[in-house]
């Protein structure tokens, strides 16, 4: 058994484990090493997941990358550009500055349907 299986084994949250189930499965099908890695975070415990301010992925996010965060983001800071942000859980004022630059919010489940191969893909956290 693979340790981020062992790691999964822990989690209770059933969308949660379908989540990284899927990971895995289009980390395999695409050979997009991205998947794999965010399954491997969003496995570990609650308390190591990432909780990321708008203003830093506005400050390190390029020009057509797509920001994945394992876990929370926060609404601190500012938005100059229109970005697209996936991640497990948004606070109410980082999807709504997210959305009033002209960026889009995503879940994860929703990044990976439109973009199974990982292509332009940037884990801030």
């Amino acid at each position: 058994m693979s340790k981020i299986r062992k790691m999964q084994k822990r989690k209770t949250n059933p969308n949660l484990v379908r989540l990284i189930d899927d990971l895995l499965k289009a980390s395999a099908e695409n050979k997009a090493k991205v998947w794999k890695d965010l399954a491997e975070r969003l496995a570990k415990p609650l308390r190591n997941y990432a909780e990321v301010n708008v203003g830093k992925i506005d400050r390190y996010l390029r020009e057509n990358e797509i920001a994945v965060v394992p876990g929370k983001v926060l609404g601190s800071g500012e938005i100059t550009k229109p970005i697209t942000v996936a991640a497990w859980r948004f606070s109410e004022s980082a999807r709504r500055k997210i959305e009033s630059a002209g960026g889009r919010a995503l879940s994860i489940w929703d990044l990976l349907k439109e973009n199974p191969s990982g292509k332009n893909v940037r884990i801030m956290g």
